[in-house]
C-alpha cells in the first residue's frame, strides 16, 4: 500500500524554528479511501505521517522517529476541509511539536522525538 500524497498546499510560512502549511483536503483525496465509505475522515496515522514527513524534510532530519508523545486527535478532518499544520522545532531535544488546526478547532497535536541517527 502506498501512502497518500499531501493535501493541496495553499500557503507555506517558515521561521528558523517554526513552519506552517495552510492546506486543503478535497473529497477525492486518497486519504479518504476506505476510511469510512459513508462518513469519510482522514485517519490519524495519515495526519501523523504528514507531520513527520513535512517536519523532517523542512528541518533537515531523516524520518527516524524514536517516540511519539502526547498524541491527541481531538476532532475529525472531513472532506473539503481547510486546515493549518504547524510544526515547531526544538533542536536541543530533537523534537518536532505539531498541531493541526482550523481557527479555534483543533484536529490533532503531539510531539515527535527523533532518534539520534536522524541527522538534525
Amino acid at each position: 500500500m502506498t501512502k497518500p500524497p499531501l493535501p493541496t498546499v495553499i500557503e507555506h510560512h517558515s521561521e528558523p524554528s517554526c513552519a506552517t502549511w495552510l492546506m486543503q483536503i478535497d473529497a477525492e483525496h486518497p486519504a479518504f479511501a476506505g476510511h469510512f465509505p459513508e462518513h469519510p475522515i482522514v485517519p490519524g496515522v495519515v495526519q501523523l505521517d504528514w507531520a513527520v514527513s513535512l517536519g523532517c524534510a523542512h528541518f533537515g532530519y531523516s524520518a527516524a522517529v524514536a517516540q511519539i508523545e502526547v498524541l491527541k486527535f481531538q476532532q475529525l478532518i472531513l472532506p473539503n476541509t481547510q486546515f493549518t499544520l504547524t510544526i515547531n522545532h526544538d533542536a536541543a531535544k530533537r523534537k518536532l511539536l505539531f498541531s493541526v488546526t482550523a481557527g479555534e478547532r483543533r484536529f490533532a497535536s503531539g510531539r515527535i522525538l527523533l532518534s539520534e541517527g536522524a541527522n538534525g
